[in-house]
Order: structure tokens, then C-alpha cells, then sequence
């Protein structure tokens, strides 16, 4: 019985991130209220509120997915594996979880970036949780090379790899298929200089 409610619970709160974006995405993040999201995800206010504090938790459901990832990311280091490597590998791990509420190239994580590009509450909390990320991603470097690195060098290559995805995810860089692709690319850029995947013309 308890796996049966955990995956309602998990169907409840996947509809309520679904209907959210797609009316945050027609009608406007300030104009859609916690009432109508919960209409549209067919459960009550009272519903929502067992999920969501907020009306911008929702924006932000997965951050807590993000500890669990990275975690296992750092503990897959392989000892030749150098910082920059262990780095992009990350990304790619981040990029292909299945425990997000959608994939990288789904519609919605579009939806999602726009919105935070352009409602100021979201991107002041973006910018937040981005700093939170970047600390947590240089701590996990230190501790991983701990003689190769000092605090001002694993600060510049996380701030360097988290700026160029959050500069192309809210730049409108990415089309239908292309996501995952453009925030490899960035990452590479970021932290090798170059682009393995060039554009061609």
C-alpha cells in the first residue's frame, strides 16, 4: 500500500508542476492563481498546498533532486579523472537523470527557463538557488582534489560552467531538439575554451 500512495503522490505532484507551467505559459506567471493550477491538475487548493508552499515552488520543484545527483556524480570519480572532466560528466549526468519531472528537451523545461528569464520573483530565486548550486559544486571539487585545487580555482571553473548554461538556457539558444546538445556545448566552452560539437555552415 505504501509504494501505492507514493506513486500517487508522485502522479499528484508531477500534474500539479504540468498544469502550472502550461497556464503559467499561457496565461502569465502573475495572472495564473494557486486556485486555477489546481483546477487544472484536478485535485483541490488544499492539495496544492500539501505540495507547494508557494506559487513559485512549483518553478522549482526539482532542486531537491539536485543534492542526490551531484552526490553520485563525485562518487564516480575515476582517479585520472581531472577536475574539468569530472565536471563536464556531471553535466552529462545531470542532463540524462530520469528523476527530473521532465526531460532536458521537453517542452516544459523551455517553458520553464523562459519564465525565469522573464518574471523577476523567479529569476531573483533562479540566482539564488544558482549561488546554493555553485557553492555546493566547489566544495564538492575541493573535497575531491583537495591538492590540486585551492578555493579560488574551484570557484572560477563552477561559476565559469554555471554561468554558461544559465546564459544559453534563458538566451532562447536552445530549439525543440536541441537542449541537451547546447548545454554540453556550453559546458565544454566554459571549461576547455572550445566547443567539441562546432556549428557548421
Amino acid at each position: 500500500m505504501s509504494g501505492l500512495r507514493e506513486r500517487k503522490k508522485r502522479r499528484t505532484k508531477q500534474a500539479l508542476i504540468d498544469a502550472a507551467l502550461r497556464l503559467f505559459d499561457a496565461k502569465g506567471y502573475d495572472s495564473t492563481t494557486v486556485a486555477e493550477i489546481a483546477a487544472a491538475a484536478e485535485v483541490s487548493p488544499a492539495t496544492f498546498f500539501n505540495y507547494f508552499a508557494t506559487k513559485d515552488e512549483v518553478v522549482f520543484a526539482d532542486d531537491a533532486i539536485y543534492g542526490e545527483l551531484l552526490a553520485q556524480a563525485f562518487a564516480d570519480r575515476t582517479a585520472d579523472e581531472s577536475p574539468e572532466d569530472l565536471l563536464l560528466r556531471t553535466i552529462e549526468q545531470l542532463s540524462t537523470a530520469e528523476s527530473w519531472s521532465f526531460p532536458l528537451d521537453h517542452e516544459l523545461t523551455r517553458v520553464r527557463a523562459r519564465l525565469i528569464a522573464e518574471v523577476p520573483a523567479l529569476r531573483a530565486g533562479a540566482l539564488l538557488r544558482n549561488a546554493s548550486l555553485q557553492q555546493q559544486l566547489a566544495r564538492g571539487l575541493r573535497e575531491a582534489y583537495p591538492d590540486e585545487l585551492d578555493e579560488l580555482h574551484a570557484a572560477a571553473l563552477t561559476g565559469a560552467l554555471l554561468g554558461a548554461i544559465d546564459a544559453v538556457m534563458h538566451a532562447g539558444l536552445a530549439t525543440p531538439d536541441s537542449t541537451s546538445d547546447v548545454v554540453r556545448r556550453a559546458a565544454e566552452i566554459a571549461l576547455r575554451g572550445r566547443s567539441r560539437h562546432p556549428r557548421h555552415s
